[in-house]
């Protein structure tokens, strides 16, 4: 990372040599018989006295803080401290031209040379302030977004945290019941668990992983599930293959099928289908989850960490481009859909 006081110092000191070199070359080129080393030092010195007078001005506006000003206040103090060092500057290179001998009384203290040069100088610091508030601003607005991003990460990274226990919990409830009575597919279980974790544990850029290991663990989820409600629990998968090209968020896709899981398939006595369905229709991939039963709407049953969970992580990741509802399709079956944008 770049140190910005000594940016600032660098481009300062680098900007003002520029400025003298370029003044000396110039008054080379125009003069017929060469320019004279009394010219040469006054140019250098006028270069320095607006280095010291550019800095002074840094410092006057960082005491009073100019940077966090608006616009309509900021500008105007701007203008009136520019045209007060233009005609600083013009009467600083008096005493300096005096000893050197180059000082003419008559063209010196003439209104028009005045006014003309005050100007010039005018310009001049109104374009360094222009530089100065230009990366400052800059420089603000990209901390600012990387402050955000970090922000966001943080908050997605609580998120997840909350749903591994969660998930962990209540996987581990249902292997408990297959230890005594089923052994063997205790052990399966134990596996699919084990791929649900390794997967879940490896995670794309910005919290996101690929659509495809996400399937694998509904995939693992779901058969988890299946030794716990045997025939009582019917599974069906409908996935477009374009599916693949999308990134999600972890454990989003499981979450919401667990929770048609706990608040639909297990309070039915026959059981019911757990359906996932996968369309990408305009760069947006909509992902279907339909299970048996009934969702009352607002009820504090159905509206628990997975659901919040959800909506929150799809504001972090993508704003309003993402879309999140749970409706009854009908009187058997509960629709939860949502939409993202395909992040490239």
């Amino acid at each position: 990372m770049v140190n910005k006081t000594r940016l600032y110092w660098s481009l300062q000191i680098g900007g003002w040599i520029l400025y003298a070199a370029v003044q000396i070359v110039a008054a080379q080129m125009s003069a017929t018989g060469g320019v004279s080393t009394q010219r040469i030092l006054f140019l250098s010195y006028e270069a320095f006295f607006c280095f010291l007078l550019t800095h002074g001005l840094r410092t006057y506006m960082n005491n009073n803080r100019w940077l966090a000003l608006g616009m309509p206040r900021l500008i105007p103090r701007v203008l009136l401290v520019v045209v007060g060092l233009g005609f600083t500057m013009y009467f600083l290179r008096i005493p300096v031209s005096l000893p050197l001998g180059l000082f003419n009384p008559e063209v010196g203290f003439d209104l028009e040379n005045i006014l003309g040069l005050s100007l010039f100088y005018t310009i001049l610091f109104f374009l360094w302030s222009v530089f100065y508030f230009v990366y400052n601003y800059f420089e603000r607005y990209n901390k600012s977004l990387k402050l955000e991003a970090s922000v966001k990460e943080i908050e997605l990274s609580n998120l997840k945290s909350q749903l591994n226990p969660h998930f962990i919990f209540n996987a581990l409830n249902s292997i408990r019941a297959l230890v005594d009575e089923n052994p063997q597919k205790s052990k399966q279980a134990i596996n699919q668990l084990s791929n649900i974790l390794r997967n879940s544990l490896v995670t794309e850029k910005r919290g996101l992983t690929k659509f495809g290991d996400e399937l694998k663990v509904v995939r693992d989820y779901l058969g988890l599930e299946s030794i716990r409600f045997e025939e009582r629990l019917k599974t069906e998968f409908v996935i477009d293959p374009a599916s693949k090209d999308f990134l999600v968020p972890p454990l989003m896709i499981q979450t919401l099928v667990e929770n048609g899981v706990k608040h639909g398939i297990s309070r039915l006595t026959e059981g019911g289908l757990i359906q996932l369905k996968t369309q990408v229709i305009n760069d947006k991939l909509n992902i279907q989850i339909r299970n048996s039963g009934h969702y009352v709407n607002g009820s504090k049953k159905r509206s628990g960490l997975g659901l919040v969970n959800t909506t929150q992580r799809l504001k972090l990741l993508y704003g309003s481009e993402a879309r999140f509802a749970i409706t009854n399709e009908s009187n058997n079956f509960v629709l939860t859909e949502i939409t993202i944008p395909h992040l490239k």
